[in-house]
């Protein structure tokens, strides 16, 4: 199905904007240190922010409970890192940085208020309008209806519409605040010119590389001298074997089971599909193709019109018996389906945006008709229909059977693992293992990032032969066909090898150890001679480097064997066409650059790009004077103990996702 046409992560990151886009304008994140030490509270209280200092006495301040800390931190996720949204450890980590941003919001509201600034009923439904959501809850201006409207808010962010329309009025007055506090900022016509040649200045080079990986080769040292190098650093070497475990196992796998494994009964697969019916069903659907006329938001009406037009003379093709398959490789601007003859396959109600969805559900089966989206004009043919319905018995029999199968024969092997686990126990490893007709085996020292080359799997055995003693009990761990019953029958602990055995990673050692200070010296070496000589071509011939050049790179360009050139050296694009540089240090390696060319923006493209530029430097400057606004806030409401966050809330952090 194509991917403009469904509006679910749309409005999912619309709805998701207004609501912690206070705590954050211009993803402003001030991570405030020493503000713990919140007194006796609720239990679900996250932090408590004063507005004045007497307000302390009064317990008069404004509370972020723990409850809303946890539902922004897992609608952040599920946004962001939708995989990570139901992992506890995660979330826990989590909600300190959602708790602090929280926390800036309340402060910042607090500041707002103070100043006079509010945000009304009618500001709030003229946000949603005309701001991120505008397009989903009010479709060519006309709004959705309250029902659809809270069912949307409730589905996407599991929140009131009462709720969610505060977090609105929160995000207006933050932004009113915002704009107050930056509205002096300006930008000189030379700022933008001087940015604009910055940014859009374009140069071409010679470069001479001294590899690393040519002059590692070069580091031959003496068996002395590495024999020396390993006697000096015998603390880096004191633990570099690790530790290694010998493990005595046996191993079953599913066909060892006495008796073979069970098969569901009848009566199982009904019960089954009785207990799990809302897996089966199946919403109302609709099956469509199309091909479409695109139309750029914002087109004027002679562009619009043309495209209709163009619609009107695919339908009218279609309608006479044109093939769908050809007219849809022709003229649709749809590139994941006009390959396919313009199919979409079945679609749920609510999945496509609201016009194409309209037709695709009121439509009738087999007609072809022309809708308007803000994508375009669609040529639509509705193919078929189904009514939401609940798949039968006989439908899902074989998936229903397959699970069964699945969990009776993880069951079947846990409990034959337990018992075998048991007798172990009892009898011990080999007597256990004659009597089921089962080998027992004693690894060579395995170490836990190891292997048993025996088993499929050694991943979860290892892992709990390293967390067991030597002489522990039996215990029992999957391997991914049947299970292992195992002990921990040796240790060998971590220790330094002999010189002898560890003397090919001795030499990786000495080398790598050696190597940057012979790089920046060959560069260095370069970079004079290539000076002198005004010949960097020659001057890399005597030292043994290449000489490679670059395409025209811009200030964001990439260049082998140097990276990003902005962060490598940024210092070449304010160099002279001729100049040569002093020594670069690029990815290990050692440069040195001659300019050949150097290209700047015309007056003319200064011209008709600087209402963007002035645009793009003046937010940029905004942003970063409300961060500054933004951490003397801070700063003062933490001089004077107006924020106190709760102890037990105190904890590692992690940066934005």
């Amino acid at each position: 199905m194509i991917r403009f046409l469904q509006t679910e992560n749309r409005l999912t990151k619309a709805l998701f904007i207004v609501i912690i886009g206070a705590a954050s304008v211009g993803m402003v994140i001030y991570l405030i240190p020493g503000l713990t030490g919140l007194g006796a509270s609720a239990p679900d209280t996250y932090a408590v922010i004063y507005p004045h200092w007497y307000s302390r006495w009064f317990s008069s301040g404004d509370t972020v409970s723990e409850a809303r800390v946890e539902q922004i931190t897992r609608q952040q996720l599920m946004q962001r890192n939708p995989q990570y949204a139901d992992n506890e450890m995660v979330v826990k980590l989590f909600e300190g940085q959602v708790g602090q941003q929280l926390v800036q919001q309340d402060v910042l509201l607090q500041v707002a208020q103070s100043l006079g600034i509010r945000a009304s009923k009618d500001d709030v439904r003229q946000y949603l309008e005309s701001g991120p959501t505008g397009q989903v809850l009010f479709p060519d201006g006309k709004f959705i209806g309250e029902d659809a409207y809270a069912n949307l808010i409730s589905q996407r962010l599991n929140m009131s519409v009462p709720e969610f329309e505060d977090n609105v009025r929160k995000d207006i007055m933050i932004r009113r605040l915002q704009s107050l506090i930056t509205a002096g900022v300006t930008v000189s016509p030379q700022d933008v010119r001087d940015a604009y040649r910055k940014q859009n200045i374009k140069i071409k080079f010679d470069y001479a590389i001294v590899s690393s990986s040519d002059l590692l080769k070069t580091i031959n040292p003496s068996d002395s001298d590495l024999e020396a190098f390993f006697k000096q650093n015998a603390a880096r070497y004191a633990k570099a074997v690790p530790e290694a475990r010998k493990i005595t196992y046996f191993a079953f796998t599913p066909s060892d089971i006495p008796g073979g494994l069970p098969q569901p009964t009848q009566e199982q697969i009904q019960q089954y599909y009785n207990d799990h019916l809302s897996d089966y069903q199946v919403p109302e659907q609709a099956k469509s193709r199309h091909i479409l006329i695109k139309v750029a938001p914002g087109a004027d009406a002679k562009t619009d019109a043309a495209a209709k037009a163009k619609a009107e003379d695919v339908l009218k093709q279609l309608r006479a018996g044109g093939s769908w398959t050809e007219l849809a490789k022709k003229y649709s601007d749809d590139p994941g389906s006009k390959d396919s003859g313009g199919e979409l396959g079945f679609a749920q109600r609510g999945r496509m945006v609201p016009e194409f969805d309209n037709a695709i559900f009121t439509q009738k089966i087999g007609d072809i008709e022309i809708v308007k989206s803000q994508f375009g004009y669609h040529v639509v043919q509705v193919e078929d229909r189904q009514p939401k319905h609940t798949q039968p018995l006989n439908e899902v029999l074989p998936q229903i059977q397959a699970t069964l199968e699945r969990d009776a024969s993880s069951q079947a092997q846990e409990n034959y693992a337990r018992t075998l686990t048991s007798e172990a126990n009892r009898d011990g490893l080999e007597k256990t293992a004659a009597a089921h007709h089962l080998e027992v085996v004693t690894t060579p020292p395995v170490e836990a990032g190891g292997v048993i080359a025996a088993l499929p799997s050694s991943t979860d055995l290892l892992s709990k032969a390293f967390a067991s003693k030597q002489g522990d009990p039996p215990q029992f761990a999957p391997t991914g066909e049947g299970y292992a019953i195992f002990q921990v029958t040796g240790i060998q602990p971590a220790h330094a090898p002999t010189f002898a055995d560890w003397k090919s990673h001795v030499l990786d050692d000495y080398r790598n150890q050696k190597l940057p200070v012979l790089v920046s010296q060959k560069t260095q070496e370069l970079a004079e001679k290539a000076k002198a000589e005004n010949d960097l071509a020659k001057a890399a011939k005597e030292v043994g480097a290449t000489v490679k050049t670059s395409d025209p790179v811009s200030p964001t360009g990439q260049v082998p064997d140097i990276g990003d050139v902005s962060q490598v050296a940024p210092q070449l694009f304010d160099m002279n066409v001729g100049a040569i540089s002093g020594p670069i240090t690029a990815e290990r390696n050692g440069v040195v650059v001659k300019i050949d060319d150097k290209q700047e923006p015309s007056e003319d493209e200064i011209r008709k790009n600087f209402d963007q530029t002035r645009d793009e430097i003046l937010e940029e400057r905004r942003d970063d004077a409300f961060k500054i606004f933004l951490s003397g806030v801070m700063e003062n409401y933490r001089k004077h103990n107006l924020i106190r966050i709760n102890a037990k809330n105190e904890g590692p952090q992690l940066p934005g996702m």
